[in-house]
């Protein structure tokens, strides 16, 4: 019974995925339908999870080929925050510095972030993020963001910038200054969100990456897993994604950082990390979704197998506050599974 059970679980992957394939989007009782029987699979492997998985690759092959774009970021101003989100070590509410789980020092500057981004294009990114903390960044930190972003560019980088919940007339002027995208996390579900944050609403956040994505900006959104959030949250997240347009997903799992609310917290199991971007890529099928913060310390020595159940990008280098993994690891993995960097923008 149980291999019965197994073998029509795999059928409905292998029909989701088919239907995905042919250009048809799961309504929403579909979606929640998916997420309810993915996160119903056994903990541990078997033929269902199997098919749930090879699912996703053929869609992301389907949409990316091999291609697997690479990119990099700088905390170009940490802590001191004054939002309260509950797993973030830059937050003022929190004690994660008390703890020594953050650095805290102004915005960085013009040069500094070129160093960077040079260091992020020698070792084969072609995105590069310029990251600070706080709800927004703006005054004479925004002006020299704006040089900074023209001058990354001219390095034969696409320049992205994450500055936090900003009005249309400043991302206009990013925009104008040649930005590549505007990252802003949404996080997790809206009916979610209240218990991980409450100094800003949601729609604070929703509506930055509206007014983002109306401006013709190419905007990365996405969420952070492991907060606590049910199936059905991150089901929601995606058809909230979707119905927003945002055309790539940044992937974070928690890391649980000493000195926050969520410190106690226990890591995603890595099989759960796989299945969840295999849900994004079949809700998301054409959306590039980028593997980010928590992916070395969640899926450890089996990090290569995001590479095939639907992710068509992963950052390389450190994260804001915890380290990343081996540029050359990661380079070293794309190679052996026949896979390729996305290519970088020219220069300007």
């Amino acid at each position: 019974m149980v291999e019965l059970e197994g073998r029509a679980v795999s059928g409905y992957f292998e029909d989701a995925g088919r239907r995905v394939l042919a250009g048809q989007a799961l309504g929403r009782d579909e979606a929640m339908e998916l997420g309810r029987r993915v996160g119903a699979l056994p903990a541990q492997g078997g033929e269902a999870a199997r098919a749930l998985l090879d699912a996703a690759r053929q869609v992301k092959e389907r949409h990316f080929g091999p291609r697997i774009g690479l990119c990099s970021i700088v905390n170009a101003r940490s802590g001191s925050c004054s939002e309260n989100c509950a797993f973030c070590a830059q937050s003022a509410h929190h004690h994660a510095r008390r703890r020594g789980a953050c650095r805290e020092y102004p915005f960085i500057g013009l040069e500094a972030i070129v160093q960077a981004a040079r260091a992020a294009r020698e070792a084969g990114a072609t995105r590069f993020g310029i990251v600070t903390s706080g709800k927004a960044l703006g005054g004479a930190d925004f002006q020299e963001l704006l040089r900074a972003v023209a001058a990354v560019r001219g390095l034969g980088l696409f320049a992205d910038a994450s500055v936090g919940i900003l009005p249309r007339r400043s991302l206009e002027a990013l925009r104008d200054a040649g930005l590549g995208a505007y990252h802003h996390n949404l996080e997790t579900a809206r009916s979610f969100f209240g218990r991980i944050c409450t100094t800003h609403a949601y729609d604070d956040d929703v509506d930055t990456v509206r007014h983002a994505v109306d401006l013709g900006l190419y905007v990365c959104s996405g969420g952070l897993f492991g907060l606590g959030e049910g199936w059905e949250h991150r089901v929601e997240l995606a058809l909230e994604l979707r119905a927003l347009g945002v055309p790539s997903v940044p992937v974070n799992f928690l890391t649980p950082i000493p000195g926050t609310p969520l410190e106690g917290r226990a890591l995603l199991p890595a099989d759960e990390a796989l299945r969840i971007v295999a849900l994004l890529r079949l809700l998301l099928p054409d959306r590039h979704i980028r593997i980010c913060g928590g992916r070395p310390a969640v899926l450890g020595a089996r990090k290569a197998e995001l590479l095939t159940c639907g992710a068509s990008g992963i950052m390389v280098g450190d994260y804001l506050t915890t380290p990343g993994e081996s540029v050359a690891a990661d380079l070293a993995d794309l190679e052996r599974l026949g896979l390729v960097p996305e290519p970088a923008p020219p220069a300007s």
